[in-house]
């Protein structure tokens, strides 16, 4: 996971210029739902012209393109729905914070979706353009994150869409969006829980960078879903006429959504951070441990080491007073081995006593 992953252009570039940072050849697909109260109809657009046969109708268009999106989709779409250079722009530049913008006749929003791409923490940007019978919404992904919605208006039985005007269509995307971290956070939580078990029963070095890694992704979550809260905060008390206040119930549960998101990642970061002190805990009492018990058998060789140094000298002159009578006794041996086993016998049996074995 790279530190700065956001696109740009070159320092001195005049506002609003589209020109490709990282140009890709993968296809990008355009699916369009237009719907009203008794109808709901779907379209895969080969070309973004084809969305001007759209604009004239009284119905409500939401208009999801996905895969990473050229400068002549963008330029094209812009010139069809008046979209600001701006914010083409910041469409154009991934890695942008998540943001409102308010426009004369339209909003502009960035949010954040975080998924696990190859077990690995991936940020993904999606842009929406809401007008007042419209919706665009862009998704860097090739995969379509938003087809539950599309089931749910497929529905017969569900009005909400068709009986609501286009900000509830806004509401529901966002809150996949916002929805969309919780599986992360679930992964993540089950990788800490394993990663407490493995400090506490077997810690290895690999445990130590998985918790570097996972604090960092943490970090760098928290860092592009902490805007994401204030952006929806923003979305509550903005007085657009293109939010309707009856709407306004459902941004709230979806802010409380991103406040409880917030507070997880608080809380994960915190125990990250007290595993590294775990992890170092647990292998300073693991040299503590070795410490103790190669002390121990220092201390149990060293009176055997110094009975064996002592009849080592071999002074045997019979003659002196100060020769060592044990070298000729006939149990001079087994005496010596009786002893040295009857000293580690006592060390043994009095460590045990004071529990340091």
């Amino acid at each position: 996971m790279a530190y700065f992953s956001k696109h740009y252009h070159s320092p001195g570039t005049a506002p609003g210029t589209l020109v490709s940072t990282s140009p890709s050849t993968r296809p990008v697909s355009i699916h369009l739902i237009d719907y009203t109260e008794e109808n709901v109809e779907e379209e895969r657009l080969a070309s973004p012209q084809e969305c001007q046969a759209y604009l004239e109708r009284d119905t409500k268009t939401w208009i999801q393109v996905n895969g990473p999106v050229n400068v002549d989709t963008l330029r094209t779409l812009g010139d069809m729905f008046n979209l600001h250079d701006l914010a083409l722009e910041d469409v154009l530049n991934s890695g942008q914070r998540p943001k409102l913008e308010l426009y004369d006749d339209q909003l502009f929003l960035i949010a954040a979706m975080p998924i696990l791409q190859d077990d690995a923490l991936e940020i993904v940007q999606v842009s929406l353009f809401v007008g007042k019978n419209y919706l665009i919404c862009l998704c860097p992904l090739e995969e379509d994150p938003f087809e539950p919605i599309r089931k749910r208006m497929r529905n017969p039985s569900n009005k909400r869409f068709a009986s609501r005007d286009i900000d509830y269509l806004l509401y529901a995307l966002l809150d996949l969006i916002t929805d969309s971290a919780f599986p992360v956070l679930e992964a993540f939580g089950d990788k800490l829980e394993g990663m407490e078990l493995e400090l506490l029963e077997q810690p290895r070095k690999q445990t130590l960078s998985d918790i570097h890694r996972l604090k960092r992704e943490l970090l760098f979550m928290r860092r592009v879903l902490w805007p994401q809260r204030e952006l929806l905060t923003t979305l509550m008390r903005v007085e657009d006429p293109l939010i309707n206040p009856d709407t306004l119930i459902y941004y709230r549960d979806c802010h409380d959504h991103s406040v409880q998101i917030i507070e997880l990642l608080e809380s994960f970061r915190d125990m990250a951070t007290g595993m590294l002190d775990i992890y170092l805990s647990s292998i300073s009492q693991r040299t503590n441990e070795t410490m103790r018990v190669l002390t121990i058998i220092a201390t149990i060789f060293i009176p055997l080491t110094f009975i064996v140094g002592v009849y080592g000298m071999n002074f045997q002159n019979p003659d002196s007073p100060w020769a060592m009578p044990e070298l000729a006794w006939y149990y001079g041996y087994p005496m010596v081995w009786g002893l040295m086993i009857a000293i580690t016998a006592g060390l043994v049996w009095f460590f045990k006593r004071r529990g340091w074995l």
